[in-house]
Protein backbone atom coordinates (compact mmCIF):
# COMPACT_ATOMS: atom_id res chain seq x y z
CA UNK A 1 0.00 0.00 0.00
CA UNK A 2 0.90 3.66 -0.92
CA UNK A 3 1.95 5.61 2.13
CA UNK A 4 0.34 9.23 2.23
CA UNK A 5 3.70 11.07 1.22
CA UNK A 6 4.62 8.91 -1.62
CA UNK A 7 0.88 9.39 -3.17
CA UNK A 8 1.05 13.17 -2.47
CA UNK A 9 4.49 12.84 -4.30
CA UNK A 10 3.46 11.12 -7.31
CA UNK A 11 0.65 13.55 -7.60
CA UNK A 12 2.27 17.10 -7.00
CA UNK A 13 5.29 16.00 -9.41
CA UNK A 14 3.42 16.88 -12.85
CA UNK A 15 1.79 19.65 -11.70
CA UNK A 16 4.29 21.36 -8.97
CA UNK A 17 5.84 23.89 -11.32
CA UNK A 18 2.65 24.89 -12.69
CA UNK A 19 0.83 25.24 -9.42
CA UNK A 20 3.93 27.19 -7.67
CA UNK A 21 4.13 29.70 -10.93
CA UNK A 22 -0.19 29.92 -10.44
CA UNK A 23 0.49 30.89 -6.48
CA UNK A 24 3.42 33.31 -7.57
CA UNK A 25 1.33 35.21 -10.00
CA UNK A 26 -1.74 35.37 -7.43
CA UNK A 27 0.69 37.19 -4.80
CA UNK A 28 2.46 40.40 -5.01
CA UNK A 29 6.04 38.82 -4.97
CA UNK A 30 8.14 35.58 -5.99
CA UNK A 31 8.92 35.20 -2.19
CA UNK A 32 4.85 35.64 -0.92
CA UNK A 33 3.80 32.99 -4.04
CA UNK A 34 6.44 30.28 -2.87
CA UNK A 35 5.06 30.67 1.06
CA UNK A 36 1.82 30.63 -0.28
CA UNK A 37 2.49 27.26 -2.36
CA UNK A 38 3.94 25.57 0.89
CA UNK A 39 1.43 26.46 3.08
CA UNK A 40 -1.35 25.22 0.58
CA UNK A 41 1.22 22.20 0.29
CA UNK A 42 1.00 21.51 3.71
CA UNK A 43 -2.68 22.06 4.01
CA UNK A 44 -3.43 19.70 1.06
CA UNK A 45 -0.95 17.07 2.34
CA UNK A 46 -2.78 16.99 5.80
CA UNK A 47 -6.23 16.57 4.05
CA UNK A 48 -4.96 14.17 1.35
CA UNK A 49 -7.14 11.36 2.54
CA UNK A 50 -10.17 12.94 1.88
CA UNK A 51 -9.72 13.19 -1.55
CA UNK A 52 -10.88 9.90 -3.19
CA UNK A 53 -10.06 10.43 -6.56
CA UNK A 54 -6.75 10.99 -7.71
CA UNK A 55 -7.57 12.10 -11.56
CA UNK A 56 -9.31 14.98 -9.12
CA UNK A 57 -6.19 16.22 -7.54
CA UNK A 58 -5.27 18.88 -9.80
CA UNK A 59 -8.45 20.61 -9.00
CA UNK A 60 -8.70 20.23 -5.75
CA UNK A 61 -4.91 21.34 -4.93
CA UNK A 62 -5.60 24.55 -7.25
CA UNK A 63 -8.96 24.90 -4.95
CA UNK A 64 -6.40 24.37 -1.48
CA UNK A 65 -4.53 26.98 -2.94
CA UNK A 66 -6.91 29.34 -3.77
CA UNK A 67 -8.42 28.97 -0.47
CA UNK A 68 -4.81 29.83 1.15
CA UNK A 69 -5.14 32.84 -0.82
CA UNK A 70 -8.46 34.30 0.18
CA UNK A 71 -7.64 33.39 3.63
CA UNK A 72 -4.23 35.31 3.42
CA UNK A 73 -6.42 38.25 1.76
CA UNK A 74 -8.67 38.14 4.44
CA UNK A 75 -6.31 38.37 7.24
CA UNK A 76 -4.48 41.38 5.33
CA UNK A 77 -7.65 43.46 5.16
CA UNK A 78 -8.14 43.13 9.11
CA UNK A 79 -5.06 43.53 9.76
CA UNK A 80 -4.78 47.21 7.93
CA UNK A 81 -8.32 48.52 9.81
CA UNK A 82 -6.28 47.38 13.03
CA UNK A 83 -4.30 50.45 13.68
CA UNK A 84 -1.00 49.18 15.78
CA UNK A 85 1.43 51.30 15.13
CA UNK A 86 4.82 51.11 12.95
CA UNK A 87 5.03 47.06 12.44
CA UNK A 88 8.67 46.02 12.78
CA UNK A 89 9.73 43.79 10.04
CA UNK A 90 6.85 44.56 7.71
CA UNK A 91 7.71 43.67 4.06
CA UNK A 92 5.84 45.82 1.47
CA UNK A 93 4.42 43.00 -0.94
CA UNK A 94 3.34 45.53 -3.28
CA UNK A 95 7.05 46.30 -4.58
CA UNK A 96 8.38 43.79 -7.31
CA UNK A 97 10.74 40.99 -7.10
CA UNK A 98 14.29 42.62 -7.82
CA UNK A 99 15.13 40.26 -9.92
CA UNK A 100 12.29 40.56 -11.96
CA UNK A 101 12.37 41.66 -15.53
CA UNK A 102 10.22 45.15 -16.37
CA UNK A 103 7.84 43.67 -17.74
CA UNK A 104 7.32 40.61 -14.98
CA UNK A 105 7.11 43.65 -12.29
CA UNK A 106 4.42 45.72 -14.59
CA UNK A 107 2.51 42.45 -14.71
CA UNK A 108 2.48 41.78 -11.06
CA UNK A 109 2.07 45.27 -10.10
CA UNK A 110 -1.18 45.43 -12.42
CA UNK A 111 -2.49 41.84 -11.25
CA UNK A 112 -2.11 43.32 -7.49
CA UNK A 113 -4.50 45.97 -8.64
CA UNK A 114 -7.14 43.31 -8.90
CA UNK A 115 -9.77 41.61 -6.60
CA UNK A 116 -8.83 38.14 -5.49
CA UNK A 117 -11.36 36.47 -7.61
CA UNK A 118 -10.32 38.35 -10.62
CA UNK A 119 -7.24 37.78 -10.44
CA UNK A 120 -7.54 34.31 -10.04
CA UNK A 121 -9.82 34.13 -13.27
CA UNK A 122 -7.10 35.86 -15.25
CA UNK A 123 -4.47 34.00 -14.15
CA UNK A 124 -6.26 30.63 -14.90
CA UNK A 125 -7.69 31.34 -17.96
CA UNK A 126 -4.90 33.40 -19.40
CA UNK A 127 -1.67 32.35 -18.09
CA UNK A 128 -2.83 28.41 -17.48
CA UNK A 129 -5.02 27.95 -20.03
CA UNK A 130 -7.55 26.85 -18.56
CA UNK A 131 -11.48 26.55 -19.68
CA UNK A 132 -13.78 28.67 -18.54
CA UNK A 133 -15.91 25.58 -16.85
CA UNK A 134 -12.76 24.43 -14.80
CA UNK A 135 -12.56 28.14 -13.56
CA UNK A 136 -16.09 27.96 -12.93
CA UNK A 137 -15.80 24.45 -11.28
CA UNK A 138 -12.87 25.50 -9.49
CA UNK A 139 -14.52 28.94 -7.64
CA UNK A 140 -17.69 27.44 -7.34
CA UNK A 141 -19.69 29.80 -9.75
CA UNK A 142 -21.56 29.94 -12.36
CA UNK A 143 -19.76 29.86 -16.22
CA UNK A 144 -21.38 33.88 -15.77
CA UNK A 145 -19.71 34.74 -13.26
CA UNK A 146 -16.44 33.61 -14.83
CA UNK A 147 -17.15 35.25 -17.65
CA UNK A 148 -18.05 38.61 -15.65
CA UNK A 149 -14.84 38.07 -13.94
CA UNK A 150 -12.33 38.46 -17.04
CA UNK A 151 -14.33 41.15 -19.00
CA UNK A 152 -13.73 43.16 -15.37
CA UNK A 153 -10.67 42.37 -15.19
CA UNK A 154 -9.08 42.84 -17.97
CA UNK A 155 -11.51 45.73 -18.04
CA UNK A 156 -9.57 46.98 -14.86
CA UNK A 157 -5.92 45.68 -16.09
CA UNK A 158 -6.84 47.72 -19.39
CA UNK A 159 -7.44 51.09 -17.28
CA UNK A 160 -4.33 50.17 -15.32
CA UNK A 161 -1.86 50.28 -17.95
CA UNK A 162 -3.29 53.45 -19.68
CA UNK A 163 -2.51 54.96 -16.51
CA UNK A 164 0.64 53.36 -16.08
CA UNK A 165 1.24 55.10 -20.30
CA UNK A 166 -0.34 58.00 -19.55
CA UNK A 167 -3.95 59.38 -21.05
CA UNK A 168 -2.53 60.40 -24.38
CA UNK A 169 -1.11 56.38 -25.45
CA UNK A 170 -4.25 54.03 -24.94
CA UNK A 171 -3.92 50.89 -25.41
CA UNK A 172 -4.84 48.71 -28.48
CA UNK A 173 -8.05 46.42 -28.60
CA UNK A 174 -6.87 42.93 -29.64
Amino acid sequence: MESTGDRFRRLLAPIHERVRAFARSLCRSQADGDDLFQEAALRAFTRLDALREDGAFRTWFYRVVISVHRNRARSAFWRRLIPIGERAGEVDYRAPAPDAGDSTRRARAALAVLPAVQREAIVLFEIEGWKVEEIAALQRCSLSAVKSRLARGRERLRAHYEKQLGADAPLEST
